[in-house]
């Protein structure tokens, strides 16, 4: 499969799930140092097509493609920059993990094993006007250590080695979001104690 055929399958997996509506969010894919492909601006991802993909360079101008290139690509091209094991970026509007995104809450809690030992806490960076400077440096005390960030009052964005992972990354944690909503309906969730978090710490030393 070529690197737009995965874009073009994982972008309709978003939309088909609902991390996307109408033509919300974007995703992109490192496929030479400077040389970027990623989703076009003001087109549903579910109907998206392979030459509807643009390739731009590291600064967002466009090489090749129909259309213009999306305008969250800074928001991706920071992480590129900050990531060199980074190759694959999707921003999103997950229901759950906005709808905490909008009311402040980080899903920061210890509570699921598998996803601290996989992905650690979910940071939320402060609010930034989308599409200018702003995002990057919202994100920028997360970046290094983390590849799942909330995006106030946005969404979630999450990025890794393959658009796959990435993709993944999305699922997982609109998945815990969605548990942290019904748990806080029954009481709110049990979080590890210090105990239990040193042994996954252990786990992850091994």
């Amino acid at each position: 499969m070529s690197l737009k055929s995965d874009i073009v399958r994982f972008s309709k997996l978003c939309y088909k799930n609902r991390f996307l509506a109408a033509t919300d969010g974007n995703l992109s894919i490192r496929k030479a140092k400077d040389k970027f492909l990623t989703t076009p601006s003001n087109l549903c991802k579910g109907k998206l097509t392979e030459k509807d993909i643009i390739t731009v360079n590291s600064r967002g101008d466009k090489i090749h493609g129909i259309g213009i290139p999306s305008s969250e690509f800074k928001l991706h091209k920071y992480i590129y920059e900050k990531r060199d094991d980074v190759n694959a970026v999707i921003h999103t509007h997950p229901v759950f993990t906005t709808a905490f995104a909008a009311a402040g809450i980080a899903l920061d809690k210890v509570v699921f094993p598998e996803i601290f030992i996989k992905l650690g806490k979910i940071p939320l960076a402060v609010y930034a006007t989308p599409s200018t400077d702003e995002m990057p440096e919202s994100i920028s005390g997360y970046v290094k250590e983390h590849n799942a960030i909330m995006l106030a009052n946005h969404g979630l964005v999450a990025f890794a080695a393959t658009i796959e992972e990435a993709y993944y990354i999305t699922e997982k944690v609109e998945r815990i979001a969605e548990v942290s909503f019904y748990s806080r309906l029954l009481g709110g969730e049990k979080e590890l104690n210090e105990l239990q978090i040193n042994k996954l710490k252990n786990l992850l030393k091994n």
